[in-house]
């Protein structure tokens, strides 16, 4: 089960010229991205006619050829022949939109008769400048910084080269006067980069300074002027300095982005993208990679965990006894994954507590748990509960009105947490058809998830936009985390307990598996409706919590409905309070509980 490569930069151009080398470009593009390009450039004199660079295009292409491997290199049939080539690649970035174009400094500028200023001042795509000779093996890098876009570009570029030590240093003004402003993007990303050993130094000669920490890497990354590009033949007073002196190879970077204005707060989302985009390809896995059911009961056996799957559940006989008999034939018959399968009852009225007692599965109805702390409604009660009723380290939690039931929904929830100890929490994502009628949508549902959580998460919490499916009904985590988190009693349970985790443990927390698909009852309009507004109190209320800051009345907790009866529109008030349940470890009664799981043999 390996780890997934991070790809930062995805697809990287190299120009292959007539007469240039370029081979520190194409070391360095392999290095960063598992998609290279090769694009041929012939540059004609004015003085002959284009038909003269005949010749050499073919030549170009035998390169391309040869460099080429069909894999991570491939090259474009197409040379650019011109007098200007610059225009025509400029033209074909543009069309293609790579990540990065990588060029040889200077023998690439020099080579198709540009200046740094053409390359740089107006760029199609973000520009690498590599001046060599770059080490077959880079086990340090130093990324200078002082802030902003050029800087996010040459922290990406750093971590594309995989280094064994990586130090981000970041510049400071001894001019108190002077902002940092810039920086605060990248700070917020960089606290989350454990890889990244962070330094400062304030400094009146940045060139220098670099210079000085520079003696013992084997590569330098760093962005360009952020100024406007005052010289037709510089790439600013730093980084010409670090690339005439440095002993270390120098890869210089402009992004295409435009500056913001220095006054600008810079909490910069292509910053927290770095961190997201690491995450998402570091902590997304798929269901199939935990299929062998074998390998992860011994996984299990010699982490020496117990593992407890607990059901909510709410007037589901249609669905619950198919989901029952599903998973444990798989997990605890064929199998010894699962410890134990328990109920968590919503106090149904139908037959769906009478069917699970049938099957041999304990049934608790929540609402008579913990009596003298009072009753509340809501599937984040039962989950609450649930830790009270269970005695696994590793608790997951599948919902019992899924229609295409398979195992994969709770042995894809557990994968990640038995390979990587790192791991407390894990969310399940999948596709999810939306059911009309008799009729089945291939896609629509997760509504709230996308005018909602996702949005909401986005906006305030940008470190958790790559969970794709934040209030899935398939996760779970180790009791010695979940057991200090607080639940919220409804609708709000999901988004909490992961803000939480994030909260609590931090983004590398969290991993989330594709389940692929899963069909089950969609709900009405007014009911998803009703789940939005007790999101939005859960988000306000963590936001409130983070800022030590009253924002919501209780008059703020009452929905009022629209309804429509006898031809006439009316207000129906409903009270939908998204109150929260404290961490599970701060309960006498669940320390109790504990006491007795430990005395068992």
């Amino acid at each position: 089960m390996p780890k997934n490569r991070v790809d930062y930069l995805h697809t990287v151009w190299v120009p292959v010229i007539d007469g240039c080398a370029g081979e520190d470009a194409l070391k360095a593009a392999c290095l960063l991205a598992a998609d290279v390009v090769l694009v041929g450039v012939v540059c004609v004199p004015p003085d002959q006619p284009l038909s003269a660079g005949a010749y050499k295009a073919r030549q170009v292409r035998r390169r391309m050829r040869v460099l080429s491997d069909g894999k991570q290199v491939r090259y474009k049939a197409q040379v650019h022949v011109a007098y200007q080539p610059w225009n025509d690649l400029t033209k074909a970035i543009t069309e293609n939109e790579p990540d990065l174009l990588l060029l040889d400094w200077p023998a690439h500028i020099d080579s198709m008769g540009v200046t740094i200023a053409d390359t740089l001042t107006r760029p199609p795509c973000d520009v690498a400048l590599v001046r060599g000779p770059l080490p077959a093996d880079i086990k340090r890098v130093l990324v200078p910084m002082r802030g902003g876009p050029h800087a996010e570009l040459a922290l990406r570029v750093g971590l594309s080269t995989r280094p064994h030590n990586l130090e981000a240093l970041h510049l400071t003004s001894q001019n108190p006067l002077d902002s940092d402003v810039p920086f605060r993007g990248l700070e917020q990303a960089l606290r989350n980069l454990p890889e990244v050993r962070m330094r400062a130094a304030a400094t009146t000669d940045p060139a220098q300074t670099i210079l000085d920490h520079a003696k013992q890497v084997d590569l330098i990354v760093m962005g360009a002027t952020a100024q406007p590009m005052r010289s037709r033949a510089s790439l600013g007073d730093v980084a010409d300095r670090i690339l005439k002196e440095a002993a270390a190879a120098v890869i210089a970077v402009k992004t295409r982005r435009p500056m913001p204005h220095p006054r600008e707060e810079a909490a910069s989302s292509q910053a927290i993208s770095i961190l997201v985009d690491k995450w998402f390809a570091e902590n997304t896995y798929h269901a199939d990679e935990f299929k062998l059911i074998d390998r992860l009961v011994e996984l299990k056996e010699k982490q020496g965990v117990t593992i407890s799957l607990a059901l909510p559940a709410l007037n589901e006989e249609a669905t619950v006894g198919n989901v029952i008999t599903t998973v444990r034939h798989a997990l605890m018959e064929k199998a010894p994954l699962l410890d134990e399968i328990v109920l968590i009852d919503s106090d149904s009225t139908d037959r769906t507590q009478a069917i699970a007692g049938e099957l041999g599965v304990t049934v608790f109805v929540h609402q008579k748990l913990l009596p003298h702390l009072g009753e509340r409604s809501g599937k984040g009660e039962a989950l609450w509960k649930s830790l009270l009723v269970t005695r696994g380290d590793i608790l997951v939690w599948i919902d019992t009105d899924i229609v295409n039931i398979h195992p994969r929904f709770v042995f894809g929830v557990l994968g990640p947490m038995l390979v990587d100890s790192k791991i407390q929490f894990v969310k399940g994502f999948y596709r999810r058809p939306l059911k009309v009628g008799d009729r089945l949508q291939a896609s629509g549902g997760g509504r709230v998830t996308e005018l909602t959580a996702r949005p909401l998460l986005n906006l305030f919490y940008p470190e958790l936009s790559g969970v794709i499916q934040p209030l899935s009904g398939e996760y779970g985590g180790r009791r010695t985390a979940l057991e200090q988190l607080p639940f919220y009693s409804g609708y709000g349970v999901e988004t909490g307990l992961l803000i939480g985790m994030f909260e609590r443990f931090g983004l590398s927390s969290i991993a989330q598996v594709d389940l692929l698909e899963r069909i089950h009852h969609n709900q009405s309009l007014e009911a998803l409706s009703k789940m939005s507004f007790a999101i939005l109190q859960t988000v306000v209320h963590k936001l409130e919590q983070r800022y030590h800051l009253a924002m919501l009345e209780d008059v703020n907790k009452s929905m009022k409905l629209i309804r429509y009866k006898h031809n006439a529109y009316f207000l129906d008030v409903e009270e939908i309070a998204e109150r929260e349940r404290p961490p599970m470890i701060e309960l006498e009664d669940y320390q109790e509980w504990i006491r007795q799981i430990r005395q068992r043999p």
